[in-house]
């Protein structure tokens, strides 16, 4: 058999020589009759169609069809021919599938005849699986536990999606695990489903904020303007770790020679820090290991180099120059954010969630792109989305974080202003109309003199000095509860939660007074404040809206707005898609190391997984260096 492959195998090329390339006989037939097969096929499928052609066709129709020749013999033709070239190019392709994979069961098992003269390669393989000294399969049996358990969580996981996905369009009501699941959760800064104030019955207003941050992003993300003197400590860097993580693993082979355990990862830091010492120093001296991968001239020639050179210093053979060439034409400043923006708008097209506006500003490090280029909400239909992926660092973080303080603040005086005024308004039309509230109605009861105000106690009322300074002020502005005293760390990263439920508070109770005082709808004074006061909660409810900058950390920020209809919610639920999948691109995930190291599932802490030869039926004890069986 052999020597027939080698002698007409697949190797060899003729139209007769058996089981050669382009052949028509083979190895395998065993005296069969081709031609009479073939010819049996082709006579039934010509026949086939000829009963077909006559029982359709009228007489005098079929006459005049076969006045050039016979159909049948036409026919016959059309059909041994690409039987012929079907049969024979399938028939090439299995032989030579045949002697591929018969020279490598001949490849096998000389390997195996090797392998009973080489007890290393037993030892490597005992190694491999358990140790040389206890030959079991528990590791064996715990993956394939581990693997079905996995697979029977992730149909669980897929059939209680399809279940939430249900339950929430017959019950109306979508939640957030609708768009990011899972291990990606955690980088979820807000999202809040509400309903459009145009059609609150029928339609969502979706906010969603995600940051990935600089220590999960795949591909790092640096800013424009950033220098290259930093981008060159940030490669050396990555250089360090690199090596410490070589050290490390160095270190864990050592402790498995010698049969102890791993490294824990707090041992992992330390020993990370302590390895430190011999890559990196604080000093700057030019012999410092500071200056071991690049010299202290270069980084003095590059500091403070950023992106662009003024034409007018730009020299093509000083040092500056060309290591800023070097830099730039790796890309290491651009290739992470254009990582990003390729990921995002790739996965939009490939979901059918096309977009009519993009803008790129590049050197900004930000993205706006929406679905439909009209911004006029009256004129865009109830499913759309517009989304913003912008790049902040910490000196951007820390410029957004006054600002929003300031306009905090802002808000605070002006909504304030306006409750003093309403206030004002009140109190008049009630000494006017002697009409009775909680404040005339207990001072009257309990004749006390007239209470300082809590608005009094901040400073903002005219009449404070006519106050009884016995009485104290007001710490309880009846509006919200008293707040604990901040921490320092809160103080840092303040919520606003509480002054902004203060702030929201305040506009139920002030149209309340309005209506109280004015009995008509429509004077003028009344049509002042209540303009004032819709202006105000409109402002205030979109400042509200908008992602905390005390909570966003340095990295990627993805801003996404979506209005989608209640009971299709198409958009939402293929940006769910499209969210999760740019996620995995882009990001690494968070990792936490106690669970890594942790990888062992309960279901596969058994007692019969030992991995040792213990005392049984057949069995006898073994001692010590011993290998006795009964």
């Amino acid at each position: 058999m052999p020597e027939d492959l080698i002698r007409h195998g697949p190797n060899v090329i003729h139209p007769e020589t058996e089981s050669a390339v382009g052949s028509r006989n083979s190895l395998i037939r065993d005296g069969r009759d081709e031609y009479a097969e073939a010819r049996l096929m082709v006579d039934e499928a010509v026949d086939k169609v000829l009963n077909h052609i006559h029982a359709k066709l009228p007489p005098e129709v079929l006459s005049r069809v076969e006045v050039m020749g016979s159909i049948k013999s036409k026919l016959h033709t059309y059909f041994n021919q690409n039987y012929q070239n079907m049969q024979n190019r399938f028939l090439t392709t299995m032989e030579d599938e045949l002697g591929k994979k018969v020279r490598d069961m001949i490849d096998l098992e000389e390997l195996r005849g090797v392998n009973r003269y080489a007890p290393r390669a037993i030892s490597y393989l005992l190694d491999r699986i358990a140790g040389a000294d206890k030959f079991n399969t528990s590791e064996v049996e715990k993956s394939i536990v581990n693997m079905y358990g996995h697979l029977h969580g992730h149909v669980q996981r897929e059939m209680n999606d399809l279940e939430t996905h249900t339950n929430s369009l017959l019950r109306r009501k979508t939640d957030v695990g609708a768009f990011v699941r899972g291990e990606n959760s955690y980088a979820i800064v807000k999202c809040s489903f509400r309903d459009l104030p145009d059609k609150p019955e029928n339609v969502y207003q979706i906010k969603l904020a995600l940051n990935m941050l600089d220590a999960e992003l795949i591909s790092a993300v640096h800013a424009y303007q950033a220098e290259v003197s930093g981008l060159i400590k940030d490669l050396i860097s990555k250089h360090i770790g690199d090596a410490l993580s070589r050290e490390l693993d160095a270190i864990n082979e050592n402790l498995i020679d010698e049969g102890k355990a791993e490294l824990v990862p707090e041992e992992k830091i330390f020993e990370r820090i302590k390895a430190l010492d011999n890559h990196i120093a604080d000093d700057d001296a030019e012999a410092s290991r500071r200056f071991t991968h690049i010299s202290k001239r270069v980084f003095d020639a590059i500091e403070g180099l950023r992106a662009d050179i003024p034409l007018e210093e730009f020299d093509p053979l000083a040092l500056r120059e060309n290591v800023h060439k070097v830099i730039e034409s790796e890309n290491i400043r651009n290739r992470g954010f254009n990582t990003a923006v390729n990921a995002i708008t790739h996965i939009l097209d490939w979901s059918r969630m096309g977009y009519q506006h993009i803008e790129n500003f590049k050197s900004a490090r930000s993205v706006r792109i929406r679905e439909y280029a009209e911004t006029d909400p009256n004129l865009l239909p109830d499913e759309r989305y517009q989304l913003n992926l912008d790049f902040y660092d910490t000196h951007q973080l820390t410029a957004m974080r006054e600002a929003y303080s300031l306009q905090m603040q802002e808000f605070e005086r002006t909504i304030l202003e306006l409750w003093d005024v309403v206030e004002k308004i009140y109190v008049e039309n009630r000494e006017e109309t002697n009409r009775d509230d909680w404040a005339t109605f207990s001072e009257r009861v309990l004749e006390k003199p007239v209470r300082r105000s809590w608005f009094a106690a901040r400073g903002d009322d005219e009449d404070q000095e006519e106050a009884v300074p016995e009485e104290p002020a007001a710490t309880w502005n009846e509006i919200t509860f008293v707040a604990a005293k901040p921490s320092a760390l809160i103080s840092a990263n303040p919520t606003m939660e509480q002054r902004v439920n203060d702030l929201k508070s305040r506009f139920p109770i002030m149209r309340e007074k309005l209506i109280t005082v004015f009995e008509e709808e429509n004077p003028d004074l009344r049509v002042i404040v209540e303009n004032r006061l819709q202006f105000l909660d409109s402002e205030f409810n979109r400042f509200s809206a908008l992602i905390n900058p005390f909570h966003v950390q340095p990295g990627l920020l993805l801003d996404l707005d979506i209005v989608t209809i209640k009971r299709k919610s198409t958009t939402m639920m293929t940006m769910a898609n499209v969210l999760n999948e740019f996620l995995y691109t882009v990001s690494q995930g968070f990792a936490d190391s106690a669970f890594a190291s942790f990888s062992r599932r309960r279901s596969t802490e058994r007692a019969d997984m030992a991995g040792e030869f213990v005392t049984g039926t057949g069995m006898a004890e073994v001692g010590e260096g011993e290998e006795v069986f009964e």
